[in-house]
């Protein structure tokens, strides 16, 4: 006779098999055609102080499939920044790693209070779903007519989350329209990335604004205060690196 508190694991009620999940980053509709895609970009930020010669820091880095930017900081004499980006996030500890840690930049010392990490990420109505993850950002921080640069991470409070849907999209609208009304300007650009799960200090997202001149960038960051995001779901933000760009890789063409 067969016991029921003695039977094996088959003899258990099976769950329903859960959705499966889906990774992919989503824009809008495209020829009438959903837009989905698994590339992304990750875009990192090292910061040292103790560098004189920073034209010496330039041919170390010797790309191998990463991109990068080397900025001057503007509130350390001897202070500066590598923004590297890259598809494959392998290389920051492979090829990148070896490059920010010998020649010019073996001597320097790393300030990690701005080390950011983050991969680009869709809200799921982008018109041109790769160009939007995978080149502008490129595009923007590689553009030698925009040298200037600020970079900062941020945590929303947790209750952000639990708002309605049509709630968060407000907000964000709130914030895309003062993006836009600088953008459209011509004076500054946003990158914004996703750092969940890869911010030592648990912030959610990396956000950096590229410009021709430095006063708009601070006016955009000052006119954001008092939105609702901002004003009433921000847990954190930054610290502040400010830079500006003293030398940059190539920019690759790529098609519109």
């Amino acid at each position: 006779m067969s016991h029921p508190e003695h039977a094996g694991p088959s003899a258990q009620p099976r769950p329903e098999s859960a959705p499966a999940l889906d990774l992919r980053e989503k824009g809008g509709a495209k020829d009438g055609v959903a837009q989905a895609t698994d590339r992304r970009l990750f875009m990192q930020l090292t910061v040292f102080t103790g560098c004189r010669e920073p034209q010496k820091l330039a041919g170390a880095l010797s790309g191998g499939g990463v991109d990068c930017v080397l900025y001057e900081e503007l509130n350390d004499p001897t202070g500066v920044g590598v923004l590297a980006m890259t598809e494959d996030p392998s290389l920051f500890v492979t090829q990148h790693r070896r490059d920010l840690c010998a020649g010019a930049f073996s001597g320097l010392t790393v300030k990690n209070e701005f080390s950011m990490l983050g991969r680009t990420y869709a809200l799921g109505y982008e018109p041109r779903l790769e160009d939007w993850l995978i080149h502008r950002p490129r595009r923007v921080v590689l553009d030698p007519a925009w040298p200037w640069a600020v970079w900062y991470p941020l945590r929303r409070k947790g209750a952000f989350a639990r708002l309605p849907r049509p709630e968060q999209m407000q907000a964000l609208k709130e914030h895309g329209v003062i993006g836009r009304q600088f953008g459209d300007a011509g004076v500054a650009m946003d990158i914004r990335l996703a750092c969940h799960g890869l911010d030592v200090h648990d912030n959610d997202f990396v956000i950096g604004l590229i410009g021709k001149e430095l006063a708009p960038l601070s006016q955009l960051v000052e006119t954001m205060r008092p939105t609702v995001q901002t004003s009433e779901y921000l847990d954190n933000l930054g610290p502040f690196f400010v830079g500006r760009a003293f030398w940059r890789s190539p920019l690759k063409e790529t098609a519109p």
